[in-house]
């Protein structure tokens, strides 16, 4: 049974830094993507990184690009966002995702519909 635990959030003044856990159990890393997600009240869930199985090549959504980094630790079978220079707008709740499917044209990393298991979520505030 595959089960996915966030750790990591909590309220952090703008310009701040937070880093993301996602733990899985019940699978192996690196046989398996890992997406992270984030859902603002009111607002769709959306893709915010990915890092695909095997070479860990790694996706990013242009509005976190050069302040958001998705890591993978085999060891320890953890996939970890930092979060640095946060803004109020990345204000959400974070998830992390999974697939034992590929990714196609029809199933692409940033949407929701591509994966199948979910962790809790984890909420992110970014306030003075």
């Amino acid at each position: 049974q595959v089960q996915l635990v966030e750790s990591g959030g909590g309220l952090v003044q703008p310009g701040g830094s937070l880093r993301l856990s996602c733990a899985p159990s019940g699978l192996i890393l690196p046989y398996y993507p890992i997406a992270w997600f984030r859902q603002a009240p009111g607002k769709e869930r959306e893709g915010v990184s990915y890092i695909s199985r095997s070479d860990g090549s790694t996706n990013y959504a242009d509005s976190v690009k050069g302040r958001f980094t998705i890591s993978r630790d085999n060891a320890k079978n953890t996939v970890y966002l930092q979060m640095n220079s946060l803004k109020p707008e990345d204000t959400a709740v974070y998830y992390c995702a999974t697939s034992r499917l590929p990714l196609s044209s029809f199933r692409t990393w940033w949407s929701p519909r591509s994966y199948e298991y979910w962790g809790q979520g984890t909420q992110v505030t970014v306030s003075s």
